[in-house]
């Protein structure tokens, strides 16, 4: 029976999302079966980089303008210096040949690392699958719970 990691995002942080796609993909190479649960803002790393027309209510629309579209629009969790800390920390990545945000999400995907939107939170935001990158999974805080409880690895980030 394969070994078990369990990953909460709840940070939209690019820094502790970054940590966490390293962790996942890691744990996937030594053959853990890896679940990510993105709830609350850690969602925001699945959305979309392009505007997708839906129907929403104005609160949705403001939830939806107001928060960053996508691993590309993620703000550090210090030093984002109005934007400019992020794009220093992907300067300094580049350089030394890290992946890339959008790279470690590809890679995890391609490893088979499941990738779970908590449905909860997508209806408190106002966030539609159509919104979301493809490739994931949705559904409630007791399927993250049923994959947790046999994990030996389960990380709040």
């Amino acid at each position: 029976m394969a070994e078990k990691t369990t990953i909460v995002l709840f940070s939209g942080d690019l820094d502790k999302a970054i940590a966490a796609f390293i962790i996942a993909n890691g744990a996937a190479a030594y053959d853990h079966e890896v679940t990510i649960f993105f709830t609350f803002w850690g969602l925001n790393t699945l959305r979309k980089d392009e505007v997708v027309k839906t129907r929403k209510g104005p609160l949705e629309k403001a939830f939806g303008w107001m928060m960053p579209r996508g691993a590309r629009k993620l703000g550090l969790s210090k030093m984002n210096f109005g934007g400019l800390g992020p794009q220093m920390i992907k300067h300094v990545m580049k350089k030394h040949n890290a992946l890339s945000l959008p790279q470690l999400i590809e890679l995890a995907q391609e490893q088979g690392v499941k990738l779970v939107a908590c449905t909860m939170t997508m209806d408190l935001l106002g966030l539609q699958k159509e919104e979301l990158i493809d490739g994931l999974e949705y559904a409630g805080v007791a399927a993250y719970l049923g994959d947790a409880v046999d994990a030996k690895v389960n990380l709040f980030i």
